[in-house]
């Protein structure tokens, strides 16, 4: 009885996971990662001291799945709205969850000045290559040959020049302390992805400065392939550009 309890409560619900359908096509990235994240929230009991920050993407209405306190942002602009949040309430786990087309494209120059600071945020980057959102155009990390609706015979490395690595970049910031790369593609890489965010999640907790954790995120509809099929494409294509693994840990170089 004991052990079909304890399965239950694994394969059920988080409790700060609203009951509700999902808006997200199916085999789409968002709402895995939401889970982990009101996991993180059910296991560490942080509803009533967490706050997240959604800005304009697929993930705009974030706060109609996670029963935490949230706010929304103008495009690209999450980092700084949780700069200001965490500002005023430091006794706050804030982070920001935001798409490659929010947060490499608009929302470049926020997320670089709010890393080069260290400002005391987790941001958790859902990339799929593509603006999910609105129509499926070109981000700045589509992959060189990746056909898209604005890119219909493949992004070109003249006029469009290669994909943007975020966590490369990030990581010659001083005070950008912890950054991570993983996927969703697998129980092993789900599991993984978790505890990335929970280890962003710590830093932020014992005060060491800037983390970030990048997610490998298939788009189905976009990318006009099956759900397996996106799975194999993150995991024979993507990784070749966006390695996944530790990128910098400078905050716990030991314990972390």
């Amino acid at each position: 009885m004991a052990e079909t309890s304890t399965l239950k409560l694994k394969a059920g619900r988080p409790k700060a996971m609203l009951p509700v359908k999902t808006h997200y096509c199916p085999g789409c990235g968002h709402g895995v990662v939401h889970r982990l994240l009101m996991e993180i929230v059910d296991e560490w009991g942080l509803r009533g001291n967490v706050i997240g920050v959604a800005p304009v993407g697929c993930a705009v209405v974030a706060y109609h799945y996670m029963d935490i306190d949230m706010t929304e942002a103008a495009h690209g602009r999450a980092p700084e709205v949780a700069t200001g949040i965490k500002r005023v309430r430091p006794d706050r786990l804030v982070f920001s969850y935001q798409g490659d087309g929010d947060l490499a494209a608009i929302g470049t120059n926020e997320i670089l000045h709010v890393a080069n600071r260290g400002e005391n945020i987790s941001v958790v980057f859902m990339n799929n290559t593509c603006y999910g959102m609105t129509g499926g155009q070109m981000a700045p990390t589509t992959l060189v040959g990746q056909r898209t609706s604005t890119t219909p015979k493949g992004r070109s490395l003249i006029g469009e020049g290669p994909p943007l690595k975020v966590c490369e970049l990030l990581a010659g910031l001083d005070r950008a302390v912890y950054l991570e790369r993983c996927m969703i593609t697998s129980p092993k890489e789900i599991r993984r992805t978790k505890n990335a965010i929970k280890k962003a999640f710590r830093v932020q907790q014992q005060e060491k400065g800037f983390s970030l954790v990048e997610v490998l995120s298939p788009c189905p509809t976009y990318w006009r392939l099956a759900p397996a099929k996106c799975a194999e494409f993150i995991e024979e294509h993507l990784t070749k550009v966006f390695p996944p693994g530790l990128i910098k840990n400078t905050a716990f170089p030991d314990a972390v």
